[in-house]
């Protein structure tokens, strides 16, 4: 049956908390268990399916942001209130904290190792991966693609409707197949930090910038996509 009123304040928060859950727990579930040249492909088509399944379900109550970058970009293009990320946010990392704790004791379960396996799903720079001015760059260029194109299928008028979604979790593997070999991709603060806390020190130490890229990329894409590609 639809909905007939706006969901409670509540009930969006919930559906955040979900929403970053399923897709946390969808990533990092497959990145744990492939390996090999096939890793950035079924990764990134576990990321792209697990926003295209809470988009489906939860969008319609909350917004499916599902990411903190995702929230700011929001509020800076005037499409939500800026005292509304902060609980957005925290929301998010909630369900991704919880994602990756299922997946802590899932791991532990089994005896296998389990602060070195979350460290090799965790996003880092140099040490095995792309430098840090490389890293910091890349997150930056792709959160503000990414959140182009969402503000773009999500604006009102848009020939996507109903599909925006689809287009979504299309856009996300794509940047996932780009960035998994240089920093395990990132473009989400939440799925970065999920797996940092039981990644041990050195993603933990690495963190911030998968908070400061993202953040700024959301924030020159909320800030242009007006002028750039809105109404005039």
């Amino acid at each position: 049956m639809a909905e007939t009123s706006a969901p409670s304040y509540l009930r969006r928060l919930v559906a955040e908390t979900f929403g970053t859950f399923l897709l946390v727990f969808g990533v990092i579930g497959v990145a744990l268990n492939y390996g090999g040249e096939a890793k950035p492909l079924v990764v990134g088509l576990a990321v792209g399916i697990a926003v295209l399944g809470g988009a489906y379900a939860v969008g319609h109550i909350s917004g499916g942001h599902f990411n903190p970058a995702v929230s700011i970009g929001v509020a800076a293009a005037g499409r939500m209130p800026w005292r509304d990320v902060l609980p957005y946010a925290a929301a998010q990392i909630v369900g991704g904290l919880i994602a990756t704790l299922i997946h802590f004791f899932i791991v532990l379960s089994a005896g296998a190792p389990t602060g070195d396996l979350f460290a090799g799903v965790s996003n880092g720079y140099d040490n095995g991966f792309a430098p840090l001015v490389t890293v910091l760059i890349l997150e930056v260029v792709i959160t503000a693609v990414f959140l182009w194109i969402i503000l773009s299928v999500t604006a009102e008028g848009s020939t996507t409707a109903g599909f925006a979604p689809l287009v979504i979790g299309l856009a996300l593997a794509l940047f996932h197949f780009i960035a998994i070999p240089l920093d395990n991709a990132s473009l989400n603060p939440a799925r970065s930090l999920a797996t940092a806390v039981f990644g041990g020190v050195e993603p933990l130490t690495q963190v911030w910038a998968f908070f400061v890229a993202p953040i700024v990329g959301a924030l020159i894409a909320g800030l242009t996509w007006k002028p750039l590609f809105g109404k005039k």
